[in-house]
């Protein structure tokens, strides 16, 4: 798929920051909070305070359209429903101040690294009990935010149950489910290579440069405005249909937002169900959560199962807990623990993960649209670009979620300080849970 170079320059210059910009050229998280840049504040805003698709993901803009997203987009509700919140005990410990090592060598602190890292808001379960909990940049327990890529954990595991309940076959092709996708470079590949993203096909995700398909595909969602004169696709499932092979299938790991996409046309055919109310109906519902969420929808309502989910910082610390117990949750199993298992102690092939060219992932694998990181603790962890996090840490009892408006979007520029963080928190944690032992 090719656009005019004059269309190309223009998105460019709209949407994203280089992915190589040094860390002297960042601005200073405190210059770029909502309240400091006063987005949308006066009635109406005027034109430098406005924020609407066509700068919503332009920085800082980007700030305020995370935690604002259903104001500038289609989406649909995922309800917590009428059942009871299940509470999080709270136990709130000096976690903010404990020092360590950062990646320059330097000493820095919790708060001063989720400052750093233009935190929105964290939440850090030990042992099923908030010890940690910060809101920065107008946030608040009840503000939903973007989560980026952390939509395809959600969607792995739906299909990875469905897997195991026998209703998806991993080793069928994927035109026995979606036959629509026969002419494109799902026609011969297994469902499994879309649940571990092994699938060959050409979708190349470079953030700075709109001639790749990351750029096509965020204008047929509609997660970007269209460039003018656009002819392309106006909705995900036709765009997908566009795409071919490039590659053995199989092979090995590439990092491919579409696969979610495919992965969750395949979970709506198997059940004959949207996303958004499986989600409603099988976690949210279920889990006891504080507050309703949302998808992004496409113009025909075809969620981003890949991108487009919205949450708060709590309800994710509820999810990340119920997986931590082994999928059982507010009395109710979620998820089978085999499939944890499989998906979280077995983990992806290592030495295909290699493939996807992210050596600041060493050691990690993918599975299920999960990246595990096979360290001495069996931490894993769902990753969304600018910075959302949900981390679990089997061995120190943790959950960690983190979500955040970063002014860079690959996880590579921030990932060597976040080892170190989570580092520091399974320590911190391990430390004031032993005090009160």
């Amino acid at each position: 798929m090719h656009y005019p170079r004059h269309l190309i320059a223009t998105a460019t210059a709209a949407f994203f920051l280089t992915l190589s910009v040094q860390a002297q050229t960042l601005p200073a998280p405190e210059s770029v909070t909502i309240d400091k840049l006063g987005y949308m504040s006066t009635f109406p805003p005027t034109d430098a305070q406005r924020v609407d698709l066509s700068n919503s993901y332009k920085y800082p803009q980007l700030r305020w359209a995370t935690q604002h997203l259903r104001e500038l987009v289609p989406t649909r509700n995922i309800r917590r429903g009428n059942t009871p919140v299940v509470a999080l005990p709270v136990a709130i410990k000096p976690i903010g101040a404990f020092a360590f090592e950062d990646d320059k060598g330097n000493k820095t602190t919790i708060d001063d690294w989720f400052k750093a890292a233009y935190g929105d808001a964290i939440v850090v379960l030990h042992k099923g009990r908030i010890v940690y909990e910060r809101y920065d940049n107008q946030m608040k327990p009840s503000s939903p935010h973007l989560l980026f890529s952390v939509t395809k954990s959600f969607t792995g595991l739906m299909a990875a149950q469905l897997a195991a309940d026998g209703k998806i076959d991993p080793n069928a092709l994927v035109t026995k489910y979606v036959p629509e996708l026969a002419d494109s470079a799902w026609g011969d590949m297994k469902v499994r290579d879309v649940m571990d993203m092994t699938g060959a096909v050409r979708f190349r995700e470079v953030y700075t440069d709109p001639s790749t398909e990351i750029f096509g595909y965020s204008w047929a969602s509609g997660m970007l405005p269209r460039p003018p004169g656009y002819q392309g696709k106006t909705n995900i499932y036709d765009f997908l249909k566009t795409l071919q092979k490039e590659g053995e299938h199989g092979a090995g790991f590439v990092y491919r937002t579409v696969h979610s996409e495919v992965l969750g046309w395949i979970v709506s055919r198997a059940t004959g169900k949207h996303w958004g109310d499986l989600m409603t109906d099988n976690i949210w519902q279920k889990l006891g959560m504080e507050e309703d969420a949302y998808v992004m929808v496409d113009s025909i309502g075809t969620p981003l199962q890949g991108a487009g989910f919205n949450a708060t910082a709590r309800d994710l610390a509820r999810f990340g807990e119920m997986l931590r117990k082994g999928g059982e949750f507010n009395g109710q199993r979620i998820f089978d623990k085999a499939v944890l298992d499989d998906t979280f102690v077995k983990g992806g092939d290592r030495e295909k993960f290699k493939a996807g060219g992210m050596a600041f992932r060493g050691g990690y694998s993918y599975r299920n649209q999960w990246w595990m990181l096979h360290n001495a603790d069996g931490a894993y962890e769902a990753a969304g670009i600018h910075g959302q996090m949900v981390h679990i840490n089997p061995a120190a009892e943790m959950v960690v979620v983190k979500l955040a408006s970063h002014p860079v979007a690959g996880a590579g520029f921030t990932h060597a300080m976040t080892l170190k963080a989570w580092a520091a928190l399974a320590q911190a944690v391990r430390q004031s849970g032993s005090k009160n032992a």
